[in-house]
């Protein structure tokens, strides 16, 4: 089967090629993929802001089908439909027992079970999971079954992306209603959590971003307000009376970004830091200000809760008409440069079209 292969960190081209799935082994899936997103955390292990050996399949946004199941595996068989979770709880690990199941680093441990292999290479997925192929395996519980009345494209956005923005609204920052909330960053993330505020119930959500398409789509999934970088210090003026938002949330991953949304917030507001940026980079907020301002800052990872519970949450939401996918999936490319990528694996067609738009 075919996949897309990574040679070396920080090249932007992927290379379509010929790979095999290891046997599936006691405790992992293979598992047909229908439907795979591109991410920005994809792009970022590929330019090395997120450590990850080389070479690799990327792709942690996917839902498919099960193909095989190996040994000791019961909770799904042969035709089930599921997404793809990349950190599943392990049940397991200390977080995993203190209920913080988001917190679990299966993932990173699944590294070592390669799910590929090129020749007599083995090539490991991105964090365990690679769905940027025809086929993948994956430890087990990192397949989530789905409904039926789920599509797999739909599903493979909640497996990352509307689960970690939608997460960070609902159970990091819980929103109040009648509050008001800043997003930075209108990327796929951003606008799941502008979804969120708007599903608890936010009066006022102003979308920020520097791209003019990505503000005008933010308005029709939420956001009441959207403006550029530069007109955020009017905005909270203008919005506020001066006094700054009730939530400010980051979905960038950078010092600067941060920066913006922790002074946009007001004295005893919580800022919540949902991009993932460089070990290397750190936030420009002083010792002084943190405790004079009071502003409580909650970094939130995928979510923020167990993604057993949000991932359920989420598709309740979906079904109800609460908050809109398909739309998302329309705009995707415009907000993340998420692509087709199976589509144009299948065809043969190059992937650095779809870098190149993210």
């Amino acid at each position: 089967m075919r996949a897309a292969v990574l040679h070396a960190t920080g090249d932007e081209t992927l290379d379509v090629r010929e790979l095999s799935t290891v046997p599936v082994g006691p405790g992992r899936v293979r598992l047909r993929v229908h439907r795979a997103g591109l991410c920005h955390s994809d792009l970022s292990a590929m330019s090395g802001v997120l450590a990850h050996p080389a070479p690799f399949v990327p792709g942690h946004e996917g839902a498919g089908e099960i193909v095989e199941v190996g040994e000791g595996v019961a909770h799904v068989k042969a035709g089930d439909r599921v997404l793809v979770c990349w950190m599943p709880p392990c049940n397991t690990c200390p977080a995993c027992r203190a209920g913080d199941g988001h917190l679990c680093r299966s993932g990173y441990a699944n590294l070592t079970r390669p799910g590929f292999r090129d020749g007599d290479t083995p090539v490991p997925g991105l964090v365990g999971a690679g769905t940027f192929a025809e086929e993948t395996v994956v430890a087990a519980n990192a397949a989530m079954p789905i409904p039926d009345d789920l599509p797999y494209d739909i599903a493979a956005l909640i497996g990352c992306g509307v689960t970690t923005g939608i997460g960070a609204a609902l159970n990091t920052a819980k929103v109040r209603p009648a509050s008001s909330v800043v997003v930075v960053g209108l990327g796929g993330v951003g606008v799941s959590i502008v979804q969120g505020a708007r599903v608890a119930g936010a009066a006022t959500i102003l979308a920020v971003d520097p791209v003019p398409i990505r503000r005008a789509l933010a308005l029709r999934f939420g956001a009441t307000d959207a403006v550029a970088p530069e007109e955020l210090k009017d905005a909270r003026k203008r919005l506020t009376g001066g006094y700054g938002f009730d939530y400010a949330f980051e979905a960038v991953g950078r010092p600067a970004t941060l920066r913006a949304a922790y002074d946009a917030a007001r004295n005893g507001g919580t800022v919540c830091l949902v991009g993932v940026g460089a070990a290397t980079e750190f936030p420009q907020v002083s010792m002084a200000e943190l405790v004079a301002n009071e502003k409580r800052i909650v970094p939130s990872f995928y979510g923020g809760a167990d993604v057993r519970r949000t991932v359920p949450d989420v598709i309740t939401l979906w079904r109800s008409g609460r908050v809109d996918l398909a739309s998302m999936i329309t705009h995707r490319v415009a907000l993340t440069g998420v692509n087709e990528a199976i589509r144009q694996m299948r065809t043969g067609e190059a992937l650095r079209t779809v870098i190149d738009l993210a």
